[in-house]
Protein backbone atom coordinates (compact mmCIF):
# COMPACT_ATOMS: atom_id res chain seq x y z
CA UNK A 1 0.00 0.00 0.00
CA UNK A 2 1.27 3.61 -0.89
CA UNK A 3 2.18 5.52 2.03
CA UNK A 4 -0.39 8.17 0.98
CA UNK A 5 -2.70 5.50 0.99
CA UNK A 6 -1.43 4.40 4.32
CA UNK A 7 -2.16 7.89 5.83
CA UNK A 8 -5.72 8.51 4.72
CA UNK A 9 -6.86 5.22 6.16
CA UNK A 10 -5.35 6.47 8.99
CA UNK A 11 -7.23 9.80 9.40
CA UNK A 12 -10.34 8.02 8.30
CA UNK A 13 -10.02 5.78 11.48
CA UNK A 14 -9.08 8.08 13.55
CA UNK A 15 -12.15 10.01 12.76
CA UNK A 16 -14.32 7.68 14.65
CA UNK A 17 -11.95 6.76 17.21
CA UNK A 18 -11.44 10.45 18.54
CA UNK A 19 -15.51 11.12 18.38
CA UNK A 20 -15.45 7.85 20.73
CA UNK A 21 -12.46 9.23 23.09
CA UNK A 22 -14.53 12.00 23.41
CA UNK A 23 -18.07 9.71 24.20
CA UNK A 24 -15.69 7.77 26.97
CA UNK A 25 -14.80 10.78 28.75
CA UNK A 26 -18.18 11.54 30.17
CA UNK A 27 -18.91 7.85 30.27
CA UNK A 28 -15.53 6.92 32.59
CA UNK A 29 -17.30 9.90 35.07
CA UNK A 30 -20.82 8.04 34.86
CA UNK A 31 -19.71 4.67 35.49
CA UNK A 32 -18.28 4.18 38.89
CA UNK A 33 -21.30 5.98 40.64
CA UNK A 34 -24.75 7.27 38.63
CA UNK A 35 -24.69 4.09 36.13
CA UNK A 36 -23.88 1.63 38.35
CA UNK A 37 -26.52 2.68 40.51
CA UNK A 38 -29.01 1.92 37.99
CA UNK A 39 -30.87 -0.96 37.61
CA UNK A 40 -29.91 -3.05 34.56
CA UNK A 41 -30.73 -6.49 32.99
CA UNK A 42 -29.06 -9.49 34.11
CA UNK A 43 -27.72 -10.18 30.45
CA UNK A 44 -26.15 -6.59 30.53
CA UNK A 45 -22.17 -7.12 30.09
CA UNK A 46 -19.91 -5.70 32.19
CA UNK A 47 -18.43 -1.92 31.83
CA UNK A 48 -15.17 -3.07 30.61
CA UNK A 49 -16.94 -4.73 27.54
CA UNK A 50 -17.35 -1.89 26.24
CA UNK A 51 -14.41 -0.31 25.48
CA UNK A 52 -12.27 -2.96 23.48
CA UNK A 53 -15.89 -3.92 21.25
CA UNK A 54 -16.53 0.02 20.46
CA UNK A 55 -12.57 0.11 19.70
CA UNK A 56 -13.03 -2.53 17.09
CA UNK A 57 -16.04 -1.05 15.47
CA UNK A 58 -14.40 2.39 15.35
CA UNK A 59 -11.59 1.09 13.24
CA UNK A 60 -14.14 -0.95 10.99
CA UNK A 61 -16.28 1.70 10.30
CA UNK A 62 -13.34 4.24 9.35
CA UNK A 63 -11.87 1.50 7.43
CA UNK A 64 -15.44 0.73 5.75
CA UNK A 65 -15.54 4.46 5.02
CA UNK A 66 -12.04 4.71 3.48
CA UNK A 67 -12.62 1.93 1.12
CA UNK A 68 -16.06 3.79 -0.13
CA UNK A 69 -13.77 7.03 -0.54
CA UNK A 70 -10.93 5.10 -2.43
CA UNK A 71 -14.15 3.80 -5.04
CA UNK A 72 -16.05 6.78 -5.11
CA UNK A 73 -14.61 10.00 -3.54
CA UNK A 74 -17.11 12.24 -1.64
CA UNK A 75 -19.14 12.85 -4.98
CA UNK A 76 -21.75 10.60 -3.12
CA UNK A 77 -23.97 11.11 -0.49
CA UNK A 78 -22.94 8.50 1.76
CA UNK A 79 -20.85 10.99 3.27
CA UNK A 80 -23.86 13.08 4.72
CA UNK A 81 -25.58 9.71 6.33
CA UNK A 82 -22.15 8.37 7.17
CA UNK A 83 -21.42 12.16 8.95
CA UNK A 84 -24.76 11.74 10.37
CA UNK A 85 -24.21 8.16 12.10
CA UNK A 86 -21.12 9.44 13.22
CA UNK A 87 -22.84 12.63 14.60
CA UNK A 88 -25.86 10.28 16.51
CA UNK A 89 -23.21 7.73 17.57
CA UNK A 90 -21.23 10.49 19.37
CA UNK A 91 -23.91 12.29 21.23
CA UNK A 92 -25.41 9.04 22.65
CA UNK A 93 -22.76 9.01 25.59
CA UNK A 94 -22.85 12.61 26.18
CA UNK A 95 -27.04 11.74 26.52
CA UNK A 96 -27.15 9.14 28.20
CA UNK A 97 -23.91 9.32 30.44
CA UNK A 98 -23.93 13.09 31.08
CA UNK A 99 -27.57 14.49 31.25
CA UNK A 100 -28.60 11.25 32.07
CA UNK A 101 -31.67 11.18 29.54
CA UNK A 102 -32.33 7.61 28.77
CA UNK A 103 -35.39 8.37 26.96
CA UNK A 104 -33.39 10.72 24.55
CA UNK A 105 -30.90 8.59 24.02
CA UNK A 106 -33.09 5.73 23.62
CA UNK A 107 -34.49 7.74 20.40
CA UNK A 108 -30.70 8.87 19.58
CA UNK A 109 -30.01 5.32 19.56
CA UNK A 110 -33.17 4.49 17.22
CA UNK A 111 -32.02 7.04 14.73
CA UNK A 112 -28.51 6.14 14.90
CA UNK A 113 -29.47 2.46 13.90
CA UNK A 114 -31.69 3.95 11.03
CA UNK A 115 -28.62 5.90 10.13
CA UNK A 116 -25.98 2.97 10.34
CA UNK A 117 -28.55 0.84 8.43
CA UNK A 118 -28.65 3.38 5.87
CA UNK A 119 -24.66 3.01 5.44
CA UNK A 120 -24.20 -0.04 5.62
CA UNK A 121 -26.63 -0.22 2.38
CA UNK A 122 -24.85 2.47 0.66
CA UNK A 123 -21.76 0.39 1.18
CA UNK A 124 -22.42 -2.68 0.35
CA UNK A 125 -23.67 -1.94 -3.03
CA UNK A 126 -20.38 -0.02 -3.36
CA UNK A 127 -18.03 -2.59 -1.72
CA UNK A 128 -18.44 -5.77 0.14
CA UNK A 129 -15.90 -5.32 1.90
CA UNK A 130 -17.10 -1.81 2.79
CA UNK A 131 -20.59 -2.99 3.99
CA UNK A 132 -19.27 -6.10 5.84
CA UNK A 133 -17.52 -4.01 8.18
CA UNK A 134 -20.38 -2.13 8.90
CA UNK A 135 -22.56 -5.79 9.83
CA UNK A 136 -21.10 -5.78 12.94
CA UNK A 137 -21.73 -2.05 14.22
CA UNK A 138 -25.15 -2.52 12.97
CA UNK A 139 -25.39 -5.65 14.97
CA UNK A 140 -24.11 -4.43 18.13
CA UNK A 141 -26.33 -1.05 18.13
CA UNK A 142 -29.38 -3.47 17.84
CA UNK A 143 -28.08 -5.14 20.91
CA UNK A 144 -26.97 -1.32 22.56
CA UNK A 145 -30.27 0.03 21.90
CA UNK A 146 -32.02 -3.13 23.56
CA UNK A 147 -30.48 -2.70 26.44
CA UNK A 148 -30.86 0.89 26.01
CA UNK A 149 -34.45 0.59 26.45
CA UNK A 150 -34.17 -1.88 29.00
CA UNK A 151 -32.33 0.28 31.52
CA UNK A 152 -34.56 3.00 30.46
CA UNK A 153 -38.11 0.68 31.36
CA UNK A 154 -36.05 -0.78 34.56
CA UNK A 155 -35.13 3.12 35.69
CA UNK A 156 -38.06 5.50 34.61
CA UNK A 157 -37.91 7.55 38.26
CA UNK A 158 -34.77 7.57 38.16
CA UNK A 159 -33.31 8.75 34.68
CA UNK A 160 -32.39 11.90 35.66
CA UNK A 161 -30.85 11.41 38.66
Amino acid sequence: MPILDFLYLIGFVALPVLIGFAGGIVTAKAIPGWYRELNKPSWNPPSKVFMPVWTVLYIMMGTASWLIWRVIGFQENWVAIYAAQLFLNGIWSWVFFGWKRLELAFADIVMLWLAIFACTVIFWNVSLWAGGFMLPYLAWVTFAATLNYKIWTLNRKVSRL
